[in-house]
């Protein structure tokens, strides 16, 4: 897709629907209820379904299998990163109504950084399609990884990145959210507060996960078009995505499996496409090998499949522990709870929003 006007349509669509998202959550700080958050991701899946629908049948070309199997692709892998947003709002102590605006800001960097790296490796696959080699080994390796941990095992690893660590060294952190400031000046001096944090970690985070999800994509369709609409509207509804699943996603025990599953069915697939395509002296003379080629239509229905099944075996195998479930998460939320009435009290004022963790706690975000 290469058309200018369908390209600037686009983003002024993907830009406006972020603003308005800005607006609603800046004009109200809440925590979304579960039928708002319903409310909203229909709203958002149907934008981004409505959206394929109206290319499918104003341009003639648009690679409306393509787009569909990315997009659904790229929102189950979505899936998995909220799982460690939760873990960062946790260890951070995120009063619940300011965790809107957090994920929206965290979501916001990480497009327009996914947006550069969706154009390198689209530069980088047309200089070298070799690498359609290296992406696709890629991913059967962090298939292999993924399918090797668990949920316990990716919230005990995970550790402070480096850009939150530059924050903390360029300047000093205050002890409570401040009414949801991101700095303020106190004592004299300039400081952030912990919600900063919150948003750089959240906004990194998901540029790891990129690193994934970016391949992955580009093993169903290499128009940077359909890859990067895809990316976009599985990001728009994020974070609304998150306070409708926040009480699943302890529940959903086998979805790495199923992601793990993806990856290294993608990874293949991508495999499969270099040695189609294959110039690689070493390999066969330079020559092209008559290797067999997954359909778009048959990747479709792969994925949905495997995410059926895993979403399934999970909710049915925790079906008898969805007690200890709801009370680990009643735990999560009751952290920030104290962590905002301990904000209140240091402050003298007993509706204030909330405490950033203890020094101890912010060796881990």
């Amino acid at each position: 897709m290469t058309d200018p006007y369908v390209w600037t349509s686009t983003i002024a669509l993907i830009v406006a629907l972020f603003v308005f998202d800005f607006a609603v959550v800046i004009r109200k700080p809440h925590e979304p209820s579960f039928k708002e958050s319903v409310g909203w991701s229909i709203f958002y899946i149907a934008i981004a379904l409505l959206f394929g629908v109206f290319l499918h049948f104003w341009h003639e070309d648009f690679p409306t299998m393509e787009y569909l199997a990315g997009y659904i692709t790229e929102k189950s892998l979505s899936v998995d990163n909220l799982f460690v947003f939760l873990v960062i709002m946790t260890r951070f102590a995120v009063p619940p109504k300011y965790r809107s605006r957090v994920l929206l800001v965290g979501i916001a960097v990480a497009l327009v950084l996914r947006a550069i790296f969706i154009a390198a490796g689209a530069a980088a696959l047309d200089a070298f399609s070799a690498l359609f080699y290296v992406f696709g080994a890629f991913l059967i390796y962090t298939a292999w990884g993924l399918a090797k941990e668990s949920q316990d095992d990716a919230s005990e690893e995970y550790e402070e990145g480096r850009l939150v660590r530059l924050v903390r060294r360029l300047y000093p952190v205050t002890d409570g959210y401040r009414e949801g400031k991101i700095m303020v000046r106190e004592a004299g001096r300039r400081m952030v507060t912990p919600m900063l944090l919150v948003m750089v970690a959240i906004g990194s985070t998901d540029v790891l996960f990129a690193l994934d999800s970016i391949p992955a994509i580009f093993g169903l369709t290499q128009d940077p078009f359909i890859v990067f609409t895809a990316n976009a509207f599985a990001l728009l509804g994020l974070r609304q995505l998150y306070f409708l699943v926040q009480g699943l996603l302890q529940r959903l025990v086998y979805l790495h499996y199923g992601l793990a599953a993806i990856l290294a069915f993608i990874g293949v697939k991508l495999v499969l496409h270099a040695l189609h395509e294959n110039n690689l002296p070493f390999i066969n003379d330079g020559e092209p090998l008559h290797v067999p080629e997954v359909s778009i239509g048959l990747s479709l229905t792969v994925i949905l499949v495997i995410l059926v099944i895993a979403t399934v075996a999970s909710l049915v195998a925790t079906r008898r522990t969805g007690g200890d479930l709801d009370e680990s998460l009643a735990e999560q939320r009751g952290e920030a709870l104290e962590g905002a009435a301990a904000e209140g009290t240091a402050a003298g004022a007993p509706d204030s929003d909330g405490a950033s963790p203890s020094s101890g706690e912010r060796q881990r975000d």
